[in-house]
């Protein structure tokens, strides 16, 4: 029972629940995604939000770059704390421009996203990814004064 309040958590934890949280969020995202990345290449006229004032199709394509691209970059694990930036953007911009005035429970699966994006921010993508690969390299390669 003294575990289950336990406060601490080992590191190994922490980068499982990363790698669990990456591979959730940058699918759930991805999922989204698609969908307007169909809709942007459907040859369809596009009826899509333009909050900044950009053009439906920019607003899209927007969208489109950081709700695709950058939910596989997450996936992977590569350049996430740059991936996750376009995505809180984006979350901002739908929470509080395009939902704004439809009341929380219209907004509170974006503000969900941005707790989760803001949270890989801060902790970077952890032990299994590509970013973790790449430093290990160039640390070795550093240390063998390359």
């Amino acid at each position: 029972m003294k575990k289950l309040f336990r406060p601490s958590i080992k590191k190994q934890q922490l980068d499982v629940i990363l790698l669990l949280v990456r591979i959730t969020i940058g699918s759930f995202m991805l999922f989204h995604g698609i969908t307007k990345l169909q809709t942007l290449f459907s040859g369809a006229p596009i009826q899509f939000p333009d909050p900044l004032g950009v053009g439906a199709t920019a607003s899209l394509a927007f969208a489109v770059f950081a709700e695709v691209g950058c939910s596989i970059l997450i996936l992977v694990g590569l350049a996430t704390r740059l991936a996750v930036i376009p995505l809180m953007i984006t979350m901002l911009i739908a929470a509080f421009v395009v939902l704004g005035t439809q009341g929380f429970l219209k907004q509170e699966l974006a503000l969900v996203y941005l707790l989760v994006y803001i949270t890989l921010f801060i902790t970077g993508s952890g032990k299994y990814s590509v970013d973790r690969l790449i430093t290990a390299n160039n640390t070795a390669v550093n240390r063998q004064g390359i």
